[in-house]
């Protein structure tokens, strides 16, 4: 064989390799793709399992499993239902006692107390113990309506004082008036001032108070209840929980303690604290309860009208405060301007006391018979005395002209 025919055979045989690589890549592409498409379908079956038990998982969060969370059912007659219907409790709030100031004596009692409960207790009981932030503003919001009143009443006072001054009333009419104004002023100050540091303090710190209840159970297992309604049970309830209530309130009163059974807004309260401890500092449960959080639906008035009351309370608010400062302004200008008539004429006074004091500290030096007569002239006594002495003189002179008088008219005789 040639060297072309060597070139030609082996160039054929290099293209049918290459054919037969090509058919191969094919074959492989091929069932690659075959393999792909059922892995892609069970990812996307996974997928879609997972958002169908996602949304299985949605739809399961409903309000029952809520109420299984809370661990009760409902409140009612001033008690806490539980277990629908199958256990009841009632709370006894406790007032604290400050046990470290008393004495040894007192203590020794509380202890006996206490101890006398415990050992009276024939069934089992709780004792739960709530630290809540005290809220200060509904506290300054009624004090300062009742300083109002005050300022209300100190105004009509201060005119009443001044119309009895203009017409010239009794002299004991316009003192008593004028101390129920002093009075009514130092009350209106004392209450200004307790506000501003309330708010001061409020403003700066937490105050926190702890809370101590009792909390006594009723089962009705206890007892053969299937001849019994639900609303006969509940009343078995709230009487058996009402006895043993009572029955540690008088035995923890041997201790000091006072106690009282929660009614249900209390124990709502009770509850809506313990499961938002946060957001009970800031938003409490009479504000939830005033903003209607229970209620299905809400309706309100048109915006123009509840704008038109807001804006009429504003303008009345606003005259009425304009009207007390002045009023406050021009009493304040009367009062300092009679007092400044008041030293005014009691000038001359103060000038002799001040005089008389500096006489009387530079006694040592001047002399006491110096002091005396300066301090005495100071007083007008001299003027007095002087006065006396001319009096006298005149008296005298007279006398002695009637009894020339009289001896003349003898001799005539």
């Amino acid at each position: 064989m040639s060297n072309d025919e060597i070139t030609n055979l082996l160039t054929v045989i290099l293209i049918a390799m290459i054919v037969i690589l090509f058919i191969l890549v094919v074959v492989y592409l091929v069932l690659r793709i075959k393999t792909n498409k059922p892995q892609k379908r069970e990812e996307k079956t996974k997928l879609d399992s997972k958002q169908t038990s996602k949304q299985s998982e949605i739809t399961t969060y409903n309000k029952q499993s809520i109420f299984s969370f809370m661990k009760f059912d409902k409140i009612e007659d001033n008690m806490i239902v539980r277990r629908n219907g199958n256990k009841f409790l009632m709370v006894i709030e406790c007032q604290g006692i400050n046990y470290d100031l008393m004495s040894g004596l007192e203590k020794n009692s509380v202890e006996q107390g206490f101890l006398q409960f415990l050992n009276t207790l024939r069934y089992p009981i709780q004792i739960y113990v709530q630290t809540r932030t005290v809220n200060l503003e509904s506290g300054i919001i009624k004090y300062k309506e009742r300083v109002k009143e005050i300022q209300d009443r100190l105004i009509k006072k201060q005119m009443e004082l001044n119309r009895k001054e203009s017409l010239g009333y009794a002299l004991q009419d316009i003192n008593k008036a004028r101390l129920d104004v002093t009075r009514e002023r130092n009350l209106y100050e004392y209450g200004i001032d307790i506000i501003n540091n309330t708010e001061k303090m409020s403003l700066n710190k937490n105050i926190l108070r702890k809370h101590y209840y009792v909390i006594i159970d009723y089962v009705p297992e206890e007892i053969n209840t299937n001849s019994f309604g639900k609303e006969e049970i509940s009343s078995m309830a709230f009487s058996e929980l009402y006895t043993k209530a009572q029955s540690i309130i008088n035995a923890l009163a041997v201790c000091g303690v006072n106690g009282k059974i929660l009614n249900s807004e209390e124990l709502a309260e009770l509850l809506y604290v313990a499961y938002n401890r946060d957001e009970s500092e800031v938003y409490d449960l009479e504000k939830a309860l005033n903003a209607g959080y229970d209620e299905l639906y809400s309706t309100a008035e048109d915006v123009l009208d509840k704008r038109m009351k807001e804006l009429d309370k504003k303008v009345e608010y606003e005259a009425k405060k304009l009207a007390n400062e002045t009023v406050m302004e021009v009493m304040e200008e009367r009062e300092n301007a009679r007092r400044v008539k008041q030293q005014e004429a009691e000038m001359d006074e103060l000038i002799r006391q001040m005089a008389s004091y500096m006489v009387e500290e530079n006694e040592s030096l001047i002399g006491k018979d110096v002091a005396d007569a300066a301090k005495s002239k100071i007083n007008g006594e001299e003027k007095v005395e002087e006065e006396t002495v001319k009096t006298t003189t005149r008296r005298r002179g007279r006398k002695k002209k009637i009894t020339k008088e009289e001896e003349g008219i003898n001799e005539e005789e």
